[in-house]
């Protein structure tokens, strides 16, 4: 009974149960290891991790080799254990097999090797990546047959998958992987927005972020020279748009620094006599506007502003109309927040809590500030202020007073001055 061909069967079965918990290790360190972490060990001279990374360009075909390789050793080590136990128990062997390959399978097979490659996955893909890139060339002629007929018949029931796409982009995936750390409390809120504000500058456009036309301090280049340079230099604003005939018309950008350089230059030819800044040319010394479309996305922006040594731009839809500025600190302050120096004007807080538990806040706010602030996730695609998200979801400038609920928030609309939502006041249902 004991004969040589026992011992041979025993031999391939053991045999083939190695060879299935390396395909098991081996899909689940290639599958679970990080991309990132492949790439910064592959630049650090590994060649391992290099393989991995070229393996898991195509990951549809990496497991389709792997989940072949590991059913043919299963399946082969599954019969030859049937024959083998037929022939020393009989007809009962047929049940003792299955139970006793099912254990041996579990344990030695799919367990013990997953745990081992899912501790640290980056290590084991790249000592697997050579045995592996191999059983991949062997056996992508099959597996691209298998590929063809699968493609085939999820057309037959509408379904069009590209193998090419990534399931999340990296994107998503780093902004998923922020989230749920800050949940579990492995990152502070503050690194988690500034991480995000980074991302989402992509997705952002100037529109979003710049200050609108009705806040914008600006001089009328027709003024008496003395209220001019009176404003410039009392402002909190080093740069002010200058206009002519009307405040659509920007003619330039004053830099508080060029008109006082100016101002001395006229001031010391004349002696001291301070009567000549009446001779000043504000036209010579304000510098040409720079203006941008209020589509441009903020990266790009930012990007044109260290370009071009900027730091300020007016924002100009379509037409041509003037509808607001931004600044490279507007940009910056979408990352780390809000950047105050010591010219800044003391702000009360932009959010009053209130003892009900609800908060109220300028309409202006932007939804995104205010997200930031409380942690909350209200959508910003519609609209950009408190008071624009109100309106659209109302569908109606509403009056003062009026109660909405929608997104699983309060609203009510404490302030109103003609046609804008001045205060609102806002609590999570």
């Amino acid at each position: 009974m004991f004969d040589s061909a026992f011992w041979l069967t025993v031999a391939a079965i053991l045999l083939l149960l190695v060879l299935s918990g390396f395909f098991s290790g081996s899909e689940t360190a290639l599958t679970a290891s990080s991309r990132a972490k492949l790439r910064a060990q592959a630049d650090k001279g590994s060649r391992g991790a290099e393989r991995a990374l070229g393996l898991t360009d195509d990951n549809e075909r990496l497991i389709g080799a792997v989940l072949l390789g590991n059913n043919l050793v299963n399946i082969l080590a599954a019969s030859l254990a049937t024959a083998l136990f037929t022939r020393l128990f009989g007809d009962s062997g047929v049940a003792l097999a299955t139970l006793v390959m099912t254990l041996l399978v579990l344990i030695f097979a799919e367990v013990l090797p997953k745990t081992y490659a899912i501790s640290n996955p980056e290590n084991a893909a790249a000592r697997v990546s050579t045995p592996i890139r191999v059983v991949v060339v062997l056996l992508s002629p099959v597996v691209q047959a298998v590929r063809v007929l699968v493609q085939a018949i999820l057309n037959v029931f509408g379904v069009r998958s590209d193998p090419n796409a990534a399931l999340l982009s990296y994107h998503e995936e780093i902004a998923g992987t922020l989230a749920l750390g800050h949940s579990e409390g492995t990152v502070d809120k503050e690194d988690r927005d500034r991480l995000l504000g980074a991302l989402d500058l992509g997705h952002r456009t100037v529109e979003e972020v710049m200050l609108h036309r009705s806040q914008i301090e600006m001089v009328n280049i027709d003024a008496p020279m003395e209220e001019i340079i009176a404003q410039c230099v009392n402002s909190t604003h080093t740069r002010l748009p200058a206009w002519q005939g009307e405040p659509e018309n920007i003619i330039g950008v004053i830099h508080a620094r060029d008109l006082m350089r100016e101002v001395h230059r006229l001031v010391t030819d004349a002696e001291g006599d301070y009567g000549a800044v009446d001779a000043l040319d504000l036209e010579a010394v304000a510098r040409e506007p720079y203006f941008v479309p209020e589509t441009t996305p903020l990266d790009e922006q930012m990007r044109q502003f260290l370009h071009q040594r900027r730091h300020f731009a007016l924002v100009i839809d379509e037409y041509g109309a003037l509808l607001g500025l931004i600044t490279l600190e507007d940009i910056l302050e979408e990352i780390v927040g809000e950047i105050e120096d010591e010219h800044d004007e003391d702000a009360p807080d932009p959010i009053v809590r209130l003892p009900d538990g609800s908060i109220e806040v300028d309409g202006a706010m932007t939804i995104r500030d205010l997200n930031r602030a409380m942690d909350w996730s209200l959508p910003d695609e519609e609209a950009n202020t408190v008071a624009g998200l109100v309106i659209h979801e109302a569908q109606m400038i509403p009056e003062s007073g009026q109660i909405f609920r929608f997104h699983r928030f309060r609203f009510e609309v404490a302030e109103r001055a003609e046609n804008r939502l001045t205060r609102l006041r806002i609590r999570p249902m």
